[in-house]
């Protein structure tokens, strides 16, 4: 073990008999989050080569969702004897949302393992990779989210101040994005089944999350739908653009959530960090 003055406290040095695991992660957050200039950077690089040779790139992604929301709005509008107008920027909304958080949980599954490389040749802090696959999938949705003003503007849906209150949906939605990237990037990297069992979740979470249809319709059971955490987080941003706002029982489970995934997630991450580069 190296020693002496030149030792600074949150190197990578490691005792086995004083492990200091707190401070080593402290330390790794601290420095990550000292160096987003870095994440961005590597983000910005991911998405060029990830579209690089295409046509419209990341738009793709928002092409796609332009044409669910034709179709499906056209249909459950009818389904659900709903008029498009009132239906759509419930639909927008819910899409456009979903899609970015889907999106995150996905790629929290290999925000470590795809960084495998620089984690085995360089010692950047862990923290660098969960802020990466944040950014990455940030970057992407800034190509879908101005779909949002414009079907408000086209059936004239205009929400009233307490739309604000959609920024700290963001917010948490961004908080539990990176607490994600931590707790899933470093299970998928020990358990490498455990992204395709995320995937089908996602894909089961999106029929029973209120997202093509309206919370109302399940009447009295309405009351148990907090309990669904994807529901909860949907909600902070649809409600305050779509219903008013928000029922604060929705805030306050959205808040519970992030605040248990985040304790969850860096206990996690103090106990088994040291662990990681051998996992990826």
């Amino acid at each position: 073990m190296l020693a002496g003055p030149l030792l600074a406290p949150d190197t990578y040095a490691f005792n086995a008999a004083a492990p200091r695991r707190a401070e080593l992660a402290r330390a790794d957050l601290r420095k990550g989050f000292a160096s987003w200039r870095l994440a961005w950077a590597l983000a910005r690089l991911d998405l060029r080569n990830r579209y690089r040779g295409s046509v419209i790139g990341p738009f793709w992604m928002t092409l796609s969702t332009v044409l669910m929301m034709m179709g499906l709005g056209l249909l459950y509008s009818r389904l659900l004897g709903l008029s498009l107008g009132e239906y759509l920027p419930h639909l927008t909304v819910s899409l456009v949302v979903w899609n970015i958080l889907a999106g995150m949980v996905t790629d929290a599954c290999t925000s470590m393992t795809s960084a495998e490389g620089v984690i085995r040749q360089l010692r950047i802090p862990f923290t660098v990779h969960a802020l990466r696959s944040v950014f990455r999938n940030g970057l992407t949705a800034a190509h879908s989210l101005p779909l949002i003003p414009l079907v408000f503007l086209l059936f004239g849906h205009l929400p009233g101040p307490e739309a604000l209150l959609a920024l700290v949906g963001i917010g948490l939605l961004l908080a539990n994005a990176f607490f994600a990237s931590i707790l899933l990037g470093m299970l998928c990297a020990r358990f490498r089944d455990i992204a395709p069992i995320v995937a089908n979740v996602m894909q089961l979470a999106f029929f029973l999350t209120p997202i093509l249809w309206k919370p109302e319709l399940l009447k009295d059971l309405a009351v148990w739908l907090p309990l669904n955490p994807f529901y909860a987080l949907l909600e902070t941003i649809r409600g305050p653009l779509v219903e008013g706002g928000g029922q604060p029982l929705v805030w306050l489970a959205a808040i519970l959530y992030t605040l248990a995934l985040g304790a969850v997630s860096l206990a996690f991450f103090v106990r088994f960090r040291g662990r990681l580069a051998f996992w990826v």
